[in-house]
């Protein structure tokens, strides 16, 4: 009796906070359930995760080489490397003719790492704050961990599947909100807002007092039209981006953002607390990276390459209600004509198909169940053998 109280009181004290009870990111369910696969011998093509298969600039592997000669891998100033934050600065003059101060940039551990500094920043535990569904699952759950309260807005396609000021107005009218963050291009959807919708979007935001994140993790990706900042259009827009899209570099792990001037001791004290600084060769690395554009836009011209041909052959078997490709590397395809249960579908494709696609109630709690995520990151050779297998596989349904 003794032992089971004594257990009893074990698990209670191991059990975790509520903070850390989130839900899992489902993209990596998929991806370990794809490992099982392809363990046994299975040939998965993955369309699940949004990752390049193409490696780091050249130039990237280079300057880390040369750092790792020199062997001194030391910690740096927590925001980052002075050249780098330099560098990033002049990213924005030579891509968006926007001159920004280089001491409001600070280097994190990716897009994830930015998060957590911009939300710990910016809000209170109990503050409201606005995103989009369909949207990225990592912002709810890390804002839920925070302490903080998603507010799921619904889009639609009168919109482009795009936040507008009217919505989130009217959402703030209901309760009160204290930020709202919105991407562009998005994610899962690919679709973009215009500078005309963004532009608006922000003065509702700063009429209400709202205050406004834009994850640009996905800027250089874009197809349809070139993609805005939100630095052009707001100095107190916090902007969020990575080297980990447009430059392939996602297991680096190294990212940016743009910060309001008021808030950027704030980001510099949570940064040396909880992580000291960004590992260094992965910033020698970003550095680099930016030599390196004109190797990443022959990987960005094969994404346009992978685009073509899911929109041309999806319809062909049935696939052809989707969002519109904007940019990125994602088509959010409709399936209801096929099953009810996202889930259940992109699970049989993974096992008769052998395709990793993602559920759409990974990002949507209102309508994902009639979609999945198909990623186009991958090689041409094997976006266009994952069109194969989908294909034959719902043609013998």
């Amino acid at each position: 009796m003794l032992d089971v109280t004594l257990r009893d009181k074990v698990k209670n004290i191991l059990a975790p906070s509520g903070r850390g009870n989130v839900p899992p990111f489902m993209v990596m369910d998929v991806m370990a359930a794809a490992a099982r696969i392809e363990a046994e011998g299975g040939h998965v093509i993955h369309m699940e995760v949004g990752q390049p298969a193409a490696p780091a600039p050249k130039t990237a592997i280079a300057a880390a080489h040369a750092a790792l000669e020199i062997g001194k891998i030391d910690y740096t100033a927590a925001v980052g490397i002075p050249s780098l934050r330099q560098r990033i600065a002049r990213h924005y003059r030579e891509t968006y003719n926007q001159d920004i101060n280089p001491a409001r940039i600070v280097v994190t551990t990716g897009s994830s790492g930015a998060f957590v500094l911009g939300f710990l920043a910016m809000f209170e535990p109990g503050d409201r704050v606005a995103i989009t569904a369909p949207g990225y699952p990592p912002y709810r759950h890390i804002l839920s961990a925070l302490g903080c309260e998603p507010v799921l807005i619904e889009t639609t396609r009168d919109t482009r599947h795009a936040l507008t000021g009217e919505m989130l107005l009217e959402a703030h009218r209901k309760t009160p909100l204290k930020g709202v963050l919105v991407a562009s291009p998005a994610n899962p959807t690919g679709t973009m807002m215009t500078r005309e919708a963004l532009a608006d979007l922000i003065a509702a935001a700063d009429s209400a007092g709202i205050r406004f994140v834009s994850d640009e993790i996905y800027h250089g990706l874009d197809y349809a039209f070139p993609a805005v900042t939100a630095a052009q259009l707001s100095p107190d827009a916090l902007i969020i981006n990575s080297f980990s899209k447009y430059f392939c570099m996602t297991g680096w792990r190294v990212g940016w953002m743009v910060v309001p001037e008021p808030l950027v001791r704030s980001v510099e004290t949570l940064q040396q607390n909880l992580s000291i600084s960004v590992p260094t060769l992965s910033q020698i690395a970003a550095e680099a990276a930016f030599d390196g554009r004109a190797e990443m836009d022959v990987i960005k011209h094969g994404y346009e390459e992978n685009r073509r041909l899911l929109i041309e052959g999806f319809p062909k078997v049935g696939l052809s209600d989707f969002l519109p490709a904007d940019g990125a590397f994602y088509l959010y395809a409709d399936v209801s004509k096929f099953t009810s249960d996202s889930f259940e579908f992109a699970k049989t494709m993974l096992q008769e198909a052998l395709v990793a696609a993602t559920p759409g109630v990974d990002f949507d709690p209102f309508h994902g169940r009639s979609f999945v995520r198909f990623s186009y990151a991958r090689s041409t050779q094997e976006t266009a053998e994952a069109v194969a297998r989908i294909t034959n596989w719902l043609s013998k349904g």
